[in-house]
């Protein structure tokens, strides 16, 4: 079962909750979840440079609450608060909330630190999708972030890379695992992570398993 199913909704309502949460029916539930999509999709884009993590939304019947879990969080807020006013302004844009509409949800905006970003799943692999990008020999790359995660804490790590990689002619995989993770146990918080990355030969996924503490 562990191998099949994504580690996170495999443990969903037990250590992981649903990063959107509201309650929606008919033609209300396609528009809100496409919304949602597109709002982080669209933030992942814009906040990359500061290490967005996730994105949480909670909508109520007057407010869009949204949790952004940043690895560097100055550079969202930006001095004295003015990254936050043109962040909110460019999410109420994405949502088609006007500021001058009084019956239209309120946008809050809460930004949480990420503590270690090499036990995030989404950020390791994203580094690493860049440093594949940058043309960086594979296996270093692989044995250095499984080495910094280790270092980091975590109990246990599996990276795996599918594709062309280094441009080879035909597709493989190459993996690297470290310590204990078990995929099976409920009990065992594993964070999972899939990016691609757009190299010259083509795509090569890159998926990361982190057993944290």
């Amino acid at each position: 079962m562990g191998q099949k199913v994504n580690p996170k909704a495999f443990r969903l309502g037990n250590l992981y909750t649903w990063e959107s949460r509201w309650f929606a029916n008919g033609k209300n539930y396609q528009r809100i979840l496409i919304g949602d999509l597109t709002l982080r999709k669209e933030l992942m884009k814009k906040l990359k440079p500061s290490g967005l993590a996730r994105v949480e939304i909670e909508r109520s019947i007057n407010a869009i609450n949204l949790t952004l879990f940043v690895a560097r969080p100055g550079m969202v807020i930006g001095r004295g608060g003015t990254g936050l006013e043109e962040l909110k302004k460019f999410i109420s844009k994405l949502l088609g909330v006007s500021e001058n509409d009084k019956q239209a949800p309120k946008v809050a905006l809460t930004i949480e630190p990420v503590k270690e970003p090499n036990l995030d799943a989404y950020l390791v692999a994203i580094n690493i999708s860049d440093q594949l990008i940058k043309r960086l020999p594979y296996k270093r790359v692989l044995r250095g972030m499984a080495d910094r995660i280790m270092a980091s804490g975590a109990k246990g790590v599996k990276i795996l890379l599918s594709g062309r990689i280094a441009g080879a002619e035909i597709s493989r995989r190459e993996k690297i695992q470290k310590g204990t993770l078990p995929l099976s146990t409920i009990r065992e918080k594993i964070d999972f992570a899939s990016v691609p990355a757009l190299t010259k030969s083509g795509y090569v996924g890159v998926k990361v398993w982190i057993n944290r503490l």
